[in-house]
């Protein structure tokens, strides 16, 4: 993809691997959203985008209350009129408070609702815009963690786990990959999910105690792959491990699992935009 002009949001793009593909699509000559939860952080990847001589704007948005990412969604549609390349890469990992069942700001799994639901509802509200700047790419940051979804407990209130809950969201990410890209058929769209890297030198990989394996630029690499590679135009529905194509879990490729997700996930957004109605 030729990036000169082109406008891309990046989601988590404060810090780590976001940070590192949102300045390199700038210095390919994109316009780069670059989103993030903490402001301080945001102007400093900002500033040095621009220092770089690169076009970058802040978006501020706590992706753990969809009512935010609503607000997103909008922001984005005020300040362009075409985006042609999405990269949901925020995620809550499993350090910190990982261990300890945690709640979304509405009342859901903080993993699910950060790492898959957020992304869903934010790519949803930008679709058209997508369409309308075709050939245009969604690239999902998924990860090689991957744990079938249990829908009797999707929020993971009995045998909770912080790694079972990354793994699960992580895995629903795929699902919803290949799900959206059977609905984008023949619309100029694509949508591709990935696991860059292993361990990347990151906040999140440090939190959990994890002495990293890879460098970010291993994991922007394979990122930018999906997101401009030619040999991707017109392919959609897909998995890669770093920059080979490969398969993801089997429930990824079970049609009725992703119909439940789908079901399930309109429900959750359905319940949020309904209850941000009844309080606006």
């Amino acid at each position: 993809m030729e990036l000169t002009n082109k406008t891309a949001l990046v989601t988590g793009s404060t810090d780590g691997v976001g940070r590192a593909v949102a300045e390199r699509l700038a210095a390919a000559g994109a316009r780069v959203l670059v989103h993030g939860r903490d402001e301080a952080r945001g102007k400093a990847t900002v500033a040095a985008i621009m220092a770089a001589g690169g076009n970058a704007e802040l978006l501020i948005a706590d992706l753990a209350a969809l009512g935010e990412v609503l607000r997103l969604a909008d922001t984005v549609r005020d300040r362009t009129d075409h985006l042609d390349l999405l990269i949901n890469n925020a995620g809550v990992g499993t350090g910190g408070q990982g261990t300890k069942r945690q709640m979304s700001a509405d009342g859901y799994e903080l993993r699910f609702a950060v790492n898959y639901l957020a992304g869903f509802l934010l790519t949803s509200r930008l679709l058209d815009l997508l369409k309308a700047s075709a050939p245009s790419r969604i690239v999902n940051v998924a990860s090689a963690g991957q744990q079938a979804i249990d829908f009797d407990d999707v929020m993971l209130s009995r045998g909770y786990s912080g790694v079972r809950a990354y793994c699960q969201s992580k895995l629903a990410q795929i699902l919803f990959t290949v799900d959206l890209a059977e609905t984008l058929e023949g619309s100029g769209v694509t949508v591709n999910a990935l696991h860059p890297a292993s361990y990347m030198d990151t906040s999140m990989v440090r939190q959990a105690g994890i002495a990293p394996w890879n460098t970010v630029e291993t994991g922007a690499d394979a990122i930018l792959n999906l997101a401009t590679s030619p040999a991707l135009e017109g392919r959609s529905g897909l998995y890669f491990d770093g920059r080979r194509e490969s398969r993801a879990e089997a429930q990824a490729y079970d049609p009725q699992a992703r119909r439940q997700l789908r079901k399930l996930s309109l429900e959750l957004i359905g319940e949020t935009a309904t209850t941000r109605k009844q309080h606006s």
